[in-house]
């Protein structure tokens, strides 16, 4: 059976620039579903399109069991939404904002003043609560917009780059929340850049790129597809290069990479640590000196350089303005 979210064959073109360009999605209940990519790859278009924002020109959707085409309306009662930027009026207090969403959604005035108030402490906004928004930190108020999303308690969420723009202190809060949300089941849809933020969270990733699905998997799977282990060795001079070169060829199992400006030698390996022991010990027997060694296994940033070519900070300026176009 489909999840709770899924998407089949969705294109969305701006002009002569596809957005979408025949992606699938499949996103099993109470999973974390990272939707990885640039700027301007199509990650917000999707989300758009997820939640009625947008129509696709061609493809199907469904999110909680509800068609996204036929019945939006529907859709909308089901899901919450948190985009890029803080959606909250500031010129009300953090209380209001949570009881006017409550409200929108037809709950009672006790109600959703009830709910507000379960929500500003589960988001350590209590203290604020009675504050206007304007005076909320970045943090504080990203928070506050998590929580209006999740007024109604809904089955599905979408955050599109929730964390972006935030430091680290608020972002480990918010994967905090993240994580408790779908541990008390959840579905979630996570757009985001940072590829830490999808290691961390995401069951399974996407990997997305000029509107294309170009790789799936859960964060082990995309790694392994880069080659494995890697020993990387920094030697203290740098006319040891040559030689260091030709001794991790000797016990590597692809290409050598050189950074000269580094003073680093590169090698994919098999073998683990035994195989760390033994490079030490053949590096001093010529008496090339290292500043540093370390045998580490490929990072989701390996994987999207590997992917695309670049990493996933870079911006493509033709999607960047078409991804601009739909928000």
């Amino acid at each position: 059976m489909p999840g709770a979210i899924y998407a089949e064959g969705l294109v969305k073109t701006f002009g002569d620039v596809r957005a979408l360009d025949g992606v699938d999605l499949d996103v099993p209940e109470g999973t974390v579903l990272g939707l990885l990519g640039p700027n301007g790859a199509g990650k917000t278009t999707a989300v758009r399109v997820l939640t009625t924002l947008l129509q696709p020109d061609s493809g199907s959707a469904v999110v909680a069991g509800i068609d996204v085409l036929k019945r939006p309306n529907e859709v909308r009662r089901s899901i919450g939404l948190s985009g890029q930027f803080a959606a909250v009026d500031e010129y009300l207090t953090g209380r209001e904002n949570l009881q006017m969403v409550g409200q929108l959604y037809q709950m009672s005035g006790r109600d959703a003043k009830a709910r507000a108030t379960e929500l500003l402490e589960r988001f350590h906004l209590s203290d604020a609560g009675d504050r206007s928004a304007k005076t909320y930190s970045g943090g504080m108020r990203r928070r506050l917009d998590l929580a209006a999303a999740l007024v109604v308690s809904p089955p599905v969420m979408f955050m599109d780059e929730p964390t972006t723009g935030l430091d680290p202190r608020n972002r480990q809060q918010l994967w905090g929340i993240i994580q408790e949300l779908v541990a008390g089941g959840t579905t979630l849809l996570l757009t985001t850049q940072y590829l830490e933020e999808a290691d961390h969270l995401a069951h399974n990733i996407c990997v997305v790129d000029h509107g294309k699905v170009i790789a799936r998997g859960t964060s082990d799977q995309l790694k392994a597809r880069t080659g494995g282990e890697r020993v990387e060795v920094v030697v203290h001079e740098r006319e040891h290069l040559a030689v260091t070169t030709e001794v991790l060829h000797g016990f590597g199992k692809g290409e050598v990479s050189v950074q000269d400006h580094t003073r680093k030698v590169t090698v994919p390996v098999t073998g683990g640590a035994k195989l760390l022991a033994e490079l030490i010990r053949e590096l001093d027997s010529r008496g090339i000196e290292i500043d540093d060694i370390a045998l580490r296994r490929p990072t989701l940033d390996d994987v999207f350089i590997s992917l695309t070519g670049h990493a996933a900070e870079a911006i493509d300026g033709e999607n960047a303005k078409t991804e601009e176009a739909a928000k």
